[in-house]
């Protein structure tokens, strides 16, 4: 294995110069760079998830498969190989922008699994589709609508946090000048709530894509620090999706409570 003084890093952009971005026939730009252990055929249908609704807001956007995008730098570096130390400097991904190309570098040795690489893919179109369109009203309705019947769980950290914060109407004691106390409920967290919406509607967004891309369980998501979106809300959100941005040809999307056999 090679060590870290042995794989030279490259600048993001002489990267980006070295590559040809290809174009999914979903609109979705890409490239694939160095020792990334992915196959074309993997990647072609990895991208190609990605519902062709989606494309005209990620127009500018380009996705940049590479073995390690290295995080302790203020440039943007990236390593054409894995080594033990590279491996412990880098980051799952890292933007750039070249002239009117906003780049994602994603790093597709530090996941072990496709699973791995494909929820990073799916949550970084995700995001950058949020940031360029916003969230649909009737989707930012729906989750609101869950969160005020206290439906158990989210589906990201960000999400339950962003909720929780939301939601904390607690009711301060107030004392006026005749020392009387007092009790006023405090307004919605108008900024959490927004941040909610876009929290929920990205994590959402992403495992739509994910379900459509690969086999797998959504306990698989959990993480340690909050408890996962009830399954049934979650299918809601799910459905929404699905209807604003139908599947690619190919692809198909279904919603099972339980696995087969």
């Amino acid at each position: 294995m090679a060590s870290g003084a042995q794989v030279e890093l490259w600048h993001a952009e002489k990267v980006a110069t070295q590559v040809t971005v290809a174009k999914a026939p979903n609109g979705i730009h890409y490239a694939m760079w160095g020792e990334t252990r992915i196959s074309d055929t993997d990647l072609e249908r990895l991208v190609s998830a990605v519902p062709a609704t989606l494309s005209a807001a990620l127009d500018h956007r380009a996705y940049y498969f590479v073995p390690l995008a290295i995080a302790d730098t203020d440039d943007t570096m990236v390593a054409p190989g894995y080594s033990v130390d590279l491996g412990d400097r880098a980051i799952c991904h890292r933007n750039a922008v070249f002239g009117s190309t906003e780049a994602v570098f994603l790093s597709t040795r530090l996941v072990e699994d496709r699973f791995g690489l494909a929820f990073e893919f799916f949550i970084n179109v995700a995001h950058n589709f949020v940031d360029a369109a916003g969230v649909p009203e009737s989707f930012s309705s729906l989750v609101w609508q869950q969160a005020e019947a206290q439906v158990r769980g989210e589906t990201s950290q960000d999400a339950w946090e962003t909720r929780r914060r939301a939601q904390d109407i607690r009711i301060p004691e107030i004392r006026n000048q005749d020392g009387e106390v007092r009790s006023a409920q405090k307004p919605i967290d108008e900024r959490a709530r927004s941040a909610f919406f876009e929290a929920a509607f990205a994590d959402a967004l992403a495992i739509y894509m994910l379900s459509m891309a690969v086999d797998f369980d959504y306990h698989d998501l959990r993480e340690r620090d909050y408890p996962l979106l009830a399954a049934p809300a979650l299918a809601e959100r799910l459905r929404q999706v699905a209807g604003l941005f139908p599947a690619n040809q190919g692809y198909e999307f279904q919603v099972l409570y339980r696995r087969k056999g």
